[in-house]
Order: C-alpha cells, then sequence, then structure tokens
C-alpha cells in the first residue's frame, strides 16, 4: 500500500466500488484498455473543438465525460490481471495529448478573440501541465519520486471544468499556468532535497571503504 497516498490515489480508491463494475462490464464486451484510452482522447478532442467555438459549457461536460472515460483503463487491466508497461505508457502519453488538445482549443478561443493575454496564460498553463508530468517521470527514471504537488492532472481539471462551465476560460487557464508551474518546482525541489540525501549517503559509504 501507498505509504503517502495522492489525491488522485484516494480518488480511486473512493471510486472503486463504481468503477469495477462499469470496468468488468467493458471487458465482458470484449474492450480492451487502450481502446477505452483512445476513445477518451478522441472525446477530449471533441470537447476541445466545442471550447476553441466558445461553447465552453459543451466543451467542459464533454471533457467531463471524458476523464471519467479514462479513468476505467486502469481499471479494465486490473480486473483482467494484465496490467502491462505498455499499457501504461500508452495512457500516459494519452493524457499529455488530452492536456495539450484542451489547451489548444483554448489557444485558438482567445486567438479567434484577439485576446493576447489570454493566449500567454494558456501557453503557461499547457507548459506548466507538461513540466509537472515531465518531471515526474524525468525523476522517476533517475531513480527518485516525484508525486508531490498542489495542482496534478486530476487537480488541473477539477480547476479547468468548473471554470469553462460558468464561462470563465481566462481565470482557469490563469489558474493553471500559475498553480501548474509551481507544482512543477515543487517537483524539482522535492527531487533536489533526495539528490542531497542520496549523496550524502554515497560520502559516508566512501568513508567506511576508505576506512
Amino acid at each position: 500500500m501507498n505509504p503517502n497516498p495522492t489525491f488522485t490515489d484516494r480518488l480511486r480508491a473512493f471510486f472503486k466500488g463504481i468503477l469495477d463494475p462499469i470496468g468488468a462490464f467493458l471487458n465482458r464486451l470484449g474492450l480492451t484498455p487502450n481502446a477505452i484510452t483512445l476513445l477518451g482522447l478522441a472525446g477530449t478532442s471533441i470537447g476541445a473543438y466545442f471550447i476553441s467555438q466558445g461553447k465552453m459549457a459543451a466543451g467542459a461536460f464533454v471533457l467531463l465525460a471524458s476523464v471519467l472515460v479514462d479513468a476505467l483503463d486502469g481499471t479494465m487491466a486490473r480486473l483482467r490481471g494484465e496490467p502491462s508497461d505498455f499499457g501504461a505508457f500508452v495512457d500516459s502519453v494519452s493524457d499529455r495529448y488530452a492536456e495539450l488538445i484542451t489547451f489548444g482549443g483554448l489557444l485558438y478561443y482567445f486567438l479567434s478573440l484577439e485576446n493576447y493575454p489570454g493566449v500567454m496564460v494558456t501557453f503557461a498553463a499547457a507548459s506548466g501541465s507538461v513540466l509537472v508530468s515531465y518531471v515526474k517521470a524525468r525523476a522517476e527514471g533517475l531513480g527518485f519520486t516525484a508525486k508531490v504537488g498542489i495542482l496534478t492532472r486530476v487537480e488541473r481539471y477539477i480547476v479547468l471544468i468548473p471554470l469553462l462551465v460558468f464561462n470563465q476560460p481566462f481565470i482557469a487557464a490563469f489558474l493553471i499556468a500559475v498553480l501548474g508551474n509551481i507544482t512543477a518546482l515543487q517537483r524539482v525541489l522535492h527531487v533536489r532535497a533526495q539528490g542531497h540525501v542520496r549523496m550524502e549517503k554515497a560520502k559516508e559509504n566512501d568513508k567506511k571503504y576508505i576506512h
């Protein structure tokens, strides 16, 4: 069991009783986890199109449905007893595409209005979102952990979707831009602290070896 569960981990545990029966039903239909992943990505693309046309509430509800669909792929793989590294890889790549497509819709919307502050905050939001994920992936590749921060992927959607429903895309992009980049910095500092601990242990081992 994870000693330090994230907000996303808690949500998965809370909704397990709902996700498991749906995931089992989809497995019985012959659908695969990767197919559900791609279905969620397709839904996100439709939501982004609505957003690009200024139909914020419609886009928000399509995004919500897509996020809920995307939550099922991992459940399906677990119930099949065949979670794979490749499946997790596809899911992670799909998540990044989904976010960038969503911000692309926002970017197009602000450009069509010649709202350049909106364009800039959307670019910053997209950058922060990608960096949050990249820092975690890079840290794990080096043997560190980086599942920390105030605005992970789920929290970003919790900020984005309600504000789009109330037709506040600029506020949504601004909050994600600020909090997303703060989250990336939090993860960098978290990895830096682990790096210092690793260096100190290496020095101690060197001293023991010399003596």
